[in-house]
């Protein structure tokens, strides 16, 4: 865990970097569009269904409506962490190459070129397997609620796992040569991930910041000089 606290400080350093807060940026506007342009679709698409099916009176439709745009605000900052995750995913090579370059500068000339259609492949699989993995997990979200705080512990465990796998994947594509994370390593980088993810503002920085706190775990733990 040290390691990774480490990581996590080298990461923010990273932060005001012209190149990270360009990516930042373009992160976060791609982010709020698609999640700005899902909450439309779900509001029409339920619209047109109570017009269509006439299953509610005019007064209840309109009630139903503002339910409608109250589930889509919160079910926006539950989906928040999987559509950023997917969106820095498509900028996963840019963030990687840019903090090995400043930073690790001979391992970076030794890098494979991640081209668009695996971070593509990248972003879908992180997808995949966070839909899997909460969605087997969702029966014992269900059970813990009446503990109160059960439910939001194991989703951070949950999590932690499914993230710490996803950033692995991400800085070892462009080193496929290099040993995979051991577990603790795998879980520390994912577990403070998943932690910055739940706090408010922060978890605009969290992708983005994640990524690069996954670079210098790659590079700390095999022993590259960092610059």
């Amino acid at each position: 865990m040290t390691r990774a606290f480490h990581a996590l400080l080298l990461a923010l350093r990273d932060l005001p970097q012209p190149r990270v807060l360009k990516i930042l940026a373009q992160s976060l506007a791609l982010t709020l569009l698609l999640l700005v342009a899902a909450g439309i679709a779900i509001y029409v698409a339920a619209h047109w269904a109570f017009d269509h099916w006439q299953w509610l009176g005019t007064a209840e439709r309109d009630m139903a409506g503002v339910l409608v745009i109250l589930l889509i605000i919160a079910g926006s900052w539950l989906l928040f962490r999987a559509v950023a995750i997917v969106v820095v995913g498509l900028f996963a090579d840019a963030i990687v190459a840019d903090v090995e370059g400043r930073h690790y500068p001979a391992a970076a000339a030794r890098a494979v070129d991640v081209g668009w259609g695996q971070n593509i492949r990248l972003a879908l699989a992180s997808l995949a397997r966070l839909i899997g993995g909460n969605l087997l997990a969702l029966p014992f979200y269900i059970l813990l609620l009446v503990t109160g705080i059960g439910t939001p512990i194991l989703a951070l465990l949950v999590n932690a796992l499914l993230l710490g796998r996803d950033l692995e994947a991400m800085v070892r594509a462009r080193h496929p040569d290099r040993p995979r994370f051991d577990r603790p390593t795998r879980w520390s980088l994912g577990l403070l991930s998943a932690a910055s993810f739940v706090v408010p503002v922060a978890n605009l920085l969290a992708p983005i910041v994640s990524a690069a706190m996954a670079v210098h775990m790659l590079h700390l733990r095999s022993g590259d000089r960092n610059i």
